[in-house]
């Protein structure tokens, strides 16, 4: 089968997008308002991008008739900071509690109970149920679309990385003892506990 995305409605296109680029880690972001309104949301359009400065990336979609920007978006490009918070499979509940469509002046930390914890360089706080998080200062949004479903590519630098001791050793995190989960299409997720290793070839010096 060949779908051109032009000849469908962008809803169905996005389903589509959604079950093929598989599985997505989740960024789950908490911002400050300028207003002082803390908000937690997720979002599975997430990367890292650079390693030299160490730079991450997330995109939030435009959503509803109105093509209304996310408050997670305003709030960084008032205030140029973020965190982003990994989640663990015991953190599924609080942050799918998250993925609703708030009004902006609802703290997100209440509505879901997670604990918000003070990070160190950065305004908004941190998930205390998290167990890797990243501080992140902004270093530009690209806008590719304002069309509802559009987004845009927000690009923060990581000023401070907290992990659990017992993930850490030699800079290598323990998946086991992070258990990411990842999103799927529609409301399916996956656990990352069925893994396997495939070492780089090394190809011989001419």
């Amino acid at each position: 089968m060949t779908i051109l995305p032009s000849e469908h409605e962008p809803r169905d296109v996005y389903r589509l997008m959604t079950g093929i680029v598989v599985p997505r880690p989740i960024a789950f972001v908490s911002t400050v308002s300028p207003d002082g309104v803390r908000n937690l949301a997720p979002f599975s359009f997430f990367t890292a991008v650079s390693g030299d400065p160490p730079v991450l990336c997330f995109c939030p979609l435009n959503r509803g008739a109105g093509a209304r920007r996310k408050d997670t978006l305003i709030n960084i490009e008032a205030t140029k900071e973020f965190v982003v918070n990994i989640v663990s499979e015991d953190m599924a509940p609080g942050m799918n509690i998250c993925s609703a469509d708030f009004p902006p002046d609802v703290d997100e930390f209440e509505a879901s109970g997670l604990t918000p914890v003070p990070s160190d360089v950065v305004t908004p706080p941190r998930v205390g149920e998290s167990r890797a998080a990243m501080e992140c200062r902004l270093l530009q949004v690209v806008h590719v679309s304002p069309r509802p479903l559009g987004g845009s590519l927000v690009l923060g630098e990581i000023l401070r990385f907290h992990i659990l001791d017992e993930l850490f050793e030699d800079f290598r995190i323990d998946p086991e003892g992070l258990r990411p989960i990842a999103r799927m299409g529609g409301s399916t997720y996956a656990r990352t506990t069925d893994r396997f290793d495939l070492p780089r070839p090394e190809l011989p010096l001419r």
